[in-house]
């Protein structure tokens, strides 16, 4: 079976959403949400970048109210910095208890080579990674205790303004060009993260934001979880001048399943076929090349086309690349070598 390494899930705003009860439906199985260990297994997920992400209280149940409709959600509100702090703390101590009391099933990776060995060993390799750094003080210093915990990989921002820069609101059809950059603490975040080798993640940045990115970092651009947006006109979705500079960069862009972000018009209706995410992939490789193309589920935090529904169904879409005549080679690129390539680059 094909293994996946996968550049984003929710998985740690599921268990914390549930006060870490469904930690061990997760090892066993379970009905809801999109991952669990036996499915992970039925379906090749062999790893991938595990989220901290603080909820705005205004969506805390999610979007799945919203229908089959195009989200138009206009900018959140800020978090409050204290109750970010805390909420990341608690998932990131969901992961680590996990992985202290299960590393057969999971293991954090702290450096690239740490992926494989922890896939040969038949245990989830596991990224930890922040999405918007609300939980980050002025001082950087809670950066450093999270790199002591295993962070890797952080988003400056989500999809709402905080002190470090502007991300993108909910909206289709959409600008990622909205608003101003980053701050002037956000371009001391980003030196922070390339002198301590964390990836930074250009997904729900704005375009300036992204823009200022570019001008300050020295490592390889990457959006974990982006699509294109002369395909999918969402705000969220990458230009092809934004895949150009990744491109340039030797960076990498992960695709985003979730259907509003792959589907012309929007919509969160799942009825699409696999073809349609083949079309963004061919995008993006015509762009940045066979090597800068992989995968970022948004497994747990989107809704995804039925035809995978959860991480079992993973098979269908290599499937979908044999059948839309992609070689053994740049499929296993696509679903695994080119993030462990990147990586190797960025976090070492």
């Amino acid at each position: 079976m094909q293994k996946i390494f996968d550049g984003h899930n929710d998985l740690l705003l599921r268990l914390w959403r549930n006060d870490d009860m469904e930690a061990g439906r997760f090892l066993n199985g379970c009905t809801g949400g999109h991952i669990d260990l036996p499915r992970t297994r039925k379906g090749g997920l062999a790893g991938g970048f595990f989220a901290i992400y603080v909820p705005n209280e205004e969506i805390s149940g999610g979007f799945d109210d919203a229908g089959i409709g195009r989200l138009d959600i206009p900018y959140l509100p800020p978090v409050d910095g204290l109750t970010a702090r805390r909420t990341a703390q608690e998932m990131a101590g969901i992961l680590l208890r996990l992985e202290r009391n299960h590393p057969e099933a999971l293991q954090i990776c702290r450096r690239a080579a740490d992926i494989q060995t922890a896939s040969d060993g038949g245990a989830i390799a596991a990224i930890m990674h922040i999405e918007g750094a609300e939980c980050i003080g002025p001082d950087l210093l809670e950066l450093e205790l999270f790199y002591a915990a295993g962070l890797r990989s952080i988003g400056p921002v989500w999809s709402r303004p905080n002190a470090f820069g502007y991300g993108v609101p909910f909206r289709h059809p959409g600008d990622p060009n909205n608003g101003p950059g980053l701050t002037g603490l956000g371009r001391d975040l980003v030196e922070a993260c390339n002198r301590m080798n964390i990836l930074v993640d250009l997904s729900h940045l704005n375009e300036a934001g992204f823009w200022d990115v570019a001008r300050i970092s020295d490592k390889p651009l990457v959006a974990t979880h982006s699509n294109v947006h002369a395909l999918s006109p969402s705000a969220r979705n990458l230009t092809d001048r934004q895949l150009a500079a990744i491109a340039e960069t030797g960076g990498l862009v992960g695709l985003n399943y979730a259907v509003n972000f792959l589907r012309e018009d929007g919509l969160r209706d799942p009825d699409m076929p696999l073809e349609l995410m083949l079309r963004h992939l061919d995008h993006l490789i015509g762009i940045l090349g066979e090597g800068g193309v992989a995968l970022g589920s948004d497994f747990d935090g989107a809704t995804i086309p039925a035809a995978i529904t959860d991480c079992a169904g993973l098979p269908n879409l290599v499937q979908a690349m044999r059948d839309h005549g992609w070689g053994e080679e740049l499929i296993d690129r696509v679903c695994w070598r080119n993030w462990t390539d990147v990586l190797e680059r960025t976090i070492g």
